[in-house]
């Protein structure tokens, strides 16, 4: 049934509070269900998976939430490989880690959209109620034909320009996200550096320039973080590293114990994994490739194996442990009760 309008609102939460799309496993369809249940958003991450997994998840998701529940779906925008002369190179450093590993290393497909166009059909055929984008911004028409099927849109932004470009292409809303979050930085342009703006700075330099919506994303760790934004004017907050330790999530242990080990300090910006911009525990593989270029999606085409193989050995220093900077603040407990603790105060 064809509208004009969204179906869902931000009004429509008993709890002000999203949980972030983390692409990779953590945002499994049972954490979104119990997020969900527990009156917040809930949030699949689209980004990695293959069209029919997506699928597949949206509608576990729907059966565990039953109707009326409100969750979101996440896409990664494609853009071309911003360096790509630098990806043979970086390729050819990784070598010797991969021998050592015993991996091989892939030939990087530099032409993959990561199933864009697959994705969008699918929403489009099989609305749902909340979609939003990292990485860029889709074409107008697109955002346009996904409003017209009742489906809520969000841009991530990182400044005020991405902010006025994502009010004129018609999105319902904005997540403004900070530079203290965990794993990607959205910011639109590849090869930029992402800005250093503090998530609270940012939060007004946007509400200065356009009238959308605003959901707060980055360093959410505690329920005083959830109502210092929300008085600072954000209509929803979004957390993501404080539920990477949640009972539901679907975190590798390995990640998950890293964020409680006392040999992880402080978190890095790096381009090592994806060659994309993010937020991750300093481990090994961060200190030995502090220049890896530009290249999303081919340095992450590149690494999975020898993050797979990282996995099977149990061995942290060559893993992308995402995290924000508020990581010692994750609990392993029950989804609803990091809801609960995240909104005492709101």
């Amino acid at each position: 049934m064809m509208t004009e309008r969204s179906a869902f609102s931000p009004d429509d939460l008993a709890v002000p509070l999203i949980q972030a799309p983390m692409a990779g496993g953590p945002s499994a369809p049972v954490l979104a269900a119990a997020v969900g249940s527990a009156g917040a958003l809930g949030f699949l991450a689209g980004g990695y998976l293959p069209t029919a997994t997506l699928g597949a998840q949206i509608v576990e998701l729907r059966a565990s939430l039953g109707g009326g529940v409100p969750f979101g779906v996440n896409l990664f925008v494609p853009q071309p490989v911003a360096e790509p002369h630098a990806v043979a190179a970086y390729r050819e450093g990784l070598a010797a880690e991969a021998e050592q590993l015993g991996v091989t290393l892939p030939e990087p497909d530099l032409e993959d959209t990561g199933d864009w166009a697959e994705k969008i059909s699918l929403l489009l055929q099989d609305p749902v109620p909340v979609v939003s984008f990292t990485f860029g911004l889709p074409e107008a028409e697109v955002i346009a034909r996904l409003r017209s099927q009742g489906t809520y849109t969000v841009a991530t932004v990182t400044t005020r320009d991405e902010a006025r470009a994502a009010q004129a292409v018609g999105v319902d809303a904005l997540c403004v996200q900070g530079p203290e979050a965990g794993g990607h930085r959205g910011t639109f342009d590849p090869a930029a550096a992402p800005s250093t703006t503090s998530l609270d700075e940012l939060l007004g330099q946007v509400s200065a320039v356009v009238d959308l919506p605003l959901i707060a994303a980055g360093g959410v760790s505690t329920a005083k973080d959830v109502a210092r934004l929300r008085a600072a004017g954000a209509r929803l907050v979004q957390a993501g590293t404080a539920f990477l330790r949640a009972d539901e999530a679907g975190t590798q242990p390995l990640h998950q114990a890293a964020l409680a080990d006392e040999r992880f300090t402080e978190t890095v910006l790096t381009r090592a994994f994806s060659g994309r911009w993010a937020r991750a525990l300093r481990n090994g593989f961060t200190d030995r490739h502090p220049h890896a270029p530009a290249a999303y999606p081919a340095l992450h085409q590149l690494t999975s194996p020898l993050r797979a193989e990282a996995v099977r050995r149990s061995d942290a220093d060559w893993l992308s442990l995402y995290a924000g900077v508020g990581f010692r603040a994750a609990r392993a407990e029950p989804a609803a009760a990091i809801v609960a603790r995240l909104s005492a105060a709101a």
